[in-house]
């Protein structure tokens, strides 16, 4: 979290690095939450003017609110009122800016599963550096990106030093899901599910009836409608961007529709050690 006594990162216009692009995103983010949003975000416009103009704005004045008015319209492109890491990726000129790249290639949910499970090759529910590198190093070849050792260990060290929120060198699911757009990311969306590993151990044996360690769509579906009412969750079973949407990203991580234990228990549980 930043404070009044930090520095604030240099916010200019020229093409800045992504571990640039990190500061200046982590200085203006105060709380963490993945928005610049409040007073947040009008510090970061103060400055961002400021940097356009080369000289110092007063926020209290008409001109400024207008301004701010503008650049919110321009750059808030799903209109919440708050900027968020994508939106903000567009506003800075980042070199070879591959948070953007990421989203180009694996811009749903749904995708973003069958990525996850095609990295997580060790099935060990993390991303661990190497793998993130292997994941990293081909979404640049798809975006057609020149790129060194060099280039692709930074850019390494750069997601992880974003999205690794406990410092263990890996990225868990929900961690990697701060890769995607918010209004995207289910995982957020569905925090009200709460459910400890033991929980989800009685849940699991109760729907997979002959014990083989996995379930199947049909089988998810009933699984997800008790644990929404349980969580007195309000959410529409047909809705794309509610429990329908949540359930196909989940199936994602199916092998040919067969949804085994441990690779649900990395989605619904928030204890879990895999």
């Amino acid at each position: 979290m930043a404070t009044q006594a930090q520095q604030s990162p240099h916010l200019h216009l020229a093409e800045i690095t992504a571990a640039q692009f990190i500061d200046i995103w982590k200085h203006f983010d105060e709380d963490g939450n993945g928005y610049i949003e409040g007073k947040e975000l009008e510090n970061f416009f103060k400055e961002l003017e400021a940097a356009r103009r080369g000289a110092g704005v007063d926020p209290t004045h008409a001109t400024f609110k207008e301004k701010m008015k503008e650049f919110m319209a321009n750059f808030d492109k799903n209109a919440d009122g708050r900027i968020e890491m994508s939106e903000l990726a567009q506003i800075l000129p980042t070199e070879e800016n591959f948070l953007l790249c990421f989203r180009e290639f694996v811009g749903s949910s749904a995708e973003f599963m069958a990525t996850w499970r095609r990295y997580d090759t060790d099935r060990s529910g993390y991303i661990e550096s190497n793998e993130l590198k292997d994941f990293l190093s081909d979404l640049l070849k798809k975006a057609k990106r020149n790129y060194d050792d060099k280039k692709l260990y930074e850019y390494t060290q750069t997601i992880l030093r974003m999205f690794d929120l406990n410092g263990d060198g890996k990225l868990g699911l929900s961690e990697m899901a701060r890769l995607l757009p918010v209004q995207e990311n289910f995982l957020l969306k569905f925090e009200g599910i709460n459910i400890t590993v033991k929980e989800f151990d009685c849940l699991f044996t109760v729907y997979d009836k002959d014990g083989n360690g996995y379930i199947d769509e049909q089988e998810l579906d009933a699984l997800l409608k008790d644990l929404c009412d349980k969580n007195k969750m309000d959410v529409d079973p047909e809705d794309t961007k509610g429990l329908l949407g949540y359930k196909k990203s989940i199936m994602a991580l199916s092998d040919e529709g067969k949804l085994y234990r441990t690779e649900l228990e990395i989605v619904l549980c928030r204890d879990s050690t895999l």
